[in-house]
Order: structure tokens, then C-alpha cells, then sequence
């Protein structure tokens, strides 16, 4: 079914209300998973509310946490996030980047001791709304088996990029360091549909199709996602001594506790560099060329990276925002959550 924008931001900022999350900061959260479902990428969209409902009622999300922001220099700076929400944590901290980079021409923000923040494209979206480049990277609890490992390590460790074009136009992307993210999983395991064999392993280290088997996710490209998932590791979790590796939290397990997660931003002006109109005019060509490649058999076009996404937004501006049954069920009643989550391994099985 499909429900308006405002709807949906209602339904998700209501149902977070009540697990105890202050209004101000659940309807931050709603705007994240409204951004992530208009645009497709279901696996951080709404699927998420009762898990963000669940560790809000027990704890695990500070509620009235102490944000913060220590600036260590004209242009970086640390913002505490105290075990807050991860949405509203990271979305200050790069409100910050983007001040820093507009009197500077850099900025590097990183943020300490947050929970789960959704889809990093949102942030670095904002970046180019400001028509300054955005670059974002997160940890995640340890899914990923390192390259030639049948043991995981690393979390999905994504990372998210977007240039300024012209006519509010950008270039943007967000990737996991694995093959696929764990909310794709999730997707999966909520439509009963199995997964390709190339997604993850089961707890012998062998490739699974049956995404309630996973216990462990691949790297993209195998050494070079290990590689890429490793320094998304080191920027955002040991440059901020905060734990790292197979020490990061669990998403789920225990969520009477703060996860303790960092993640970074990068806000770059372009000003600094030759002026903005002429690096838009630069990516609008670089936009216009890839457009007019000759697509391959079985594509009808090639599209600008965040071009696709764009389409869909403007697509659930005008239809609504695609949204299960189930999912909706559970947002219009009265349940808070049904301890779902309470799982004591990291992939819920």
C-alpha cells in the first residue's frame, strides 16, 4: 500500500513518541526513514521502526542525551553524541560540518556514541543541497567475513558520497563495504524470499540462499571491500577511541545498552578550489555524459549514480511512500513492540 509523505512521518514520529523518544528527536528519525522508503531503499525505511521502538522502551537509546560539540580547530571537531538517537546525532553534526566548511573550506566532524543513524545518503544529500561536497562513513556491529575468513569481523561499514550539480541536481551515492546491507536481509527474511548465493555464508563459512541462515555477510569485490570496510573501521570507530573490529555492539542482543558506535563527515567547499558554478557546470557535464553512453544489452540507459533514486522520490512525492502491510499494521495500533529483537546473535537467528 502506499500512504502520503506526511502520513508516514506521522505514523513513524507517533509510534517512536510513544516508546519514549521526545517528539522533536522521533520526528528527525521519521524524516530518515521517510528519505530511505520514497526512494526504495526499503531495507532503511520503515522495516526499522519497531527495532528503533523496541531499544528506545528498553534503554538503549539515551532519551534526553547531552549532545555536544567540541571543536578542535578551525576545521575539526568531535560532537558527543551520548548514546542519543544516531539520527539526530549525526544529522547535528554535519548541520556543524557544513558551517565549518562554508568559513574554512573544510570540514572534518566526528561523532561519538551513537546508535544506529539509517541511511548515510541523507546526510551527504544535504552537503550538496548546501553545494558542498559530502562524504560520510559509519560503523556497523561485526556481519562481514573478512576475504578468505569464515568468521565475521567488520560491520557493513557503509560509505556515502555526493557532488553538487546544477538545478539542485547531485551526484550521490551510499554502498555497504559487503555485497548487500544487513537491512537487505532483513527485507528479504520479512518478504519470505531467499537471497543470492553471493550475498552471505552460513555459520560454517559456506554461501547461503536462505536469508534466516546467514551468519555471516561478503565483502564487495572481495579484498577490496575487506580493505574499504577496514578503513571505514579505523576513520569512524579507532580514530575516535571507540571500539572497533568484532568489539563494536550488536544491533541487537542486548538493547538495554548504548551501541557506542562512531561515524564521520566530511564536507568539502569547492570554492576553495575554483568556483562553484564552474565545478556545477563540471558535474552537470559529467551527468549528461553518462546519460548519453550507449547502454549495454538489457539496460535502457545509463544513469548518473543517485539519478534512479531522485526519480523514485519524486515518484513517492506525487503516489505516496510504499509501505508492507504489516509494517503499517504495526505502526497504526497500539503496540510498542512485541520483543522481537531481543535476539542474542547478531543476525537474529
Amino acid at each position: 500500500m502506499r500512504v502520503t509523505v506526511n502520513e508516514y512521518k506521522e505514523l513513524i514520529t507517533n509510534k517512536l513518541n510513544k516508546s519514549g523518544l521526545e517528539r522533536e528527536h522521533a520526528t528527525i528519525v521519521a524524516d530518515l526513514l521517510a528519505y530511505a522508503d520514497a526512494r526504495e531503499v526499503y531495507s532503511h525505511g520503515a522495516i526499522r521502526a519497531e527495532y528503533y521502538a523496541e531499544r528506545i522502551a528498553k534503554g538503549g537509546i539515551n532519551t534526553n542525551p547531552n549532545f555536544e560539540l567540541e571543536e578542535k580547530g578551525p576545521s575539526v571537531a568531535i560532537y558527543h553524541g551520548d548514546n542519543g538517537v544516531g539520527h539526530v546525532a549525526a544529522n547535528n553534526a554535519m548541520d556543524e560540518a557544513i558551517r565549518m566548511a562554508k568559513n574554512t573550506g573544510l570540514a572534518l566532524v566526528g561523532v561519538r556514541k551513537i546508535s544506529h543513524s539509517g541511511t548515510l545518503s541523507y546526510y551527504v544529500q544535504k552537503a550538496a543541497d548546501e553545494n558542498l561536497i559530502g562524504i560520510s562513513m559509519c560503523q556497523a556491529d561485526p556481519m562481514a567475513v573478512p576475504f578468505g575468513g569464515a568468521e565475521p569481523y567488520y560491520g557493513t561499514n557503509p560509505i556515502a558520497f555526493a557532488a553538487p550539480g546544477e538545478d539542485g541536481k547531485a551526484i550521490i551515492f551510499d554502498m555497504a563495504t559487503t555485497e548487500k546491507a544487513w537491512g537487505r536481509i532483513l527485507e528479504a527474511r520479512a518478504k519470505a524470499e531467499e537471497i543470492p548465493g553471493t550475498w552471505a555464508v552460513d555459520k560454517d563459512g559456506k554461501p547461503t540462499t536462505d536469508p534466516f541462515d546467514v551468519s555471516g555477510l561478503l565483502p564487495i569485490a572481495g579484498a577490496k571491500g575487506f580493505g574499504l570496510g577496514m578503513m571505514v573501521d579505523i576513520l569512524a570507530g579507532v580514530l575516535l577511541g571507540l571500539p572497533s573490529g568484532s568489539n563494536v555492539s550488536a544491533l541487537y542482543g542486548n538493547l538495554t545498552e548504548g551501541r557506542n558506535l562512531g561515524q564521520i563527515h566530511l564536507v568539502i567547499n569547492p570554492n576553495y578550489f575554483q568556483g562553484i558554478e564552474s565545478f556545477q557546470a563540471a558535474i552537470k557535464q559529467t551527468m549528461d555524459n553518462l546519460n548519453q553512453i550507449k547502454p549495454a544489452p538489457g539496460f535502457d540507459k545509463v544513469y548518473y549514480p543517485g539519478q534512479r533514486s531522485r526519480m523514485k522520490a519524486e515518484k513517492s512525492k506525487e503516489a505516496g511512500i510504499k509501505i508492507a502491510d504489516d509494517i503499517y499494521d504495526y505502526l497504526v495500533s497500539d503496540i510498542v513492540h512485541t520483543n522481537k529483537y531481543s535476539k542474542q546473535t547478531p543476525f537474529g537467528n
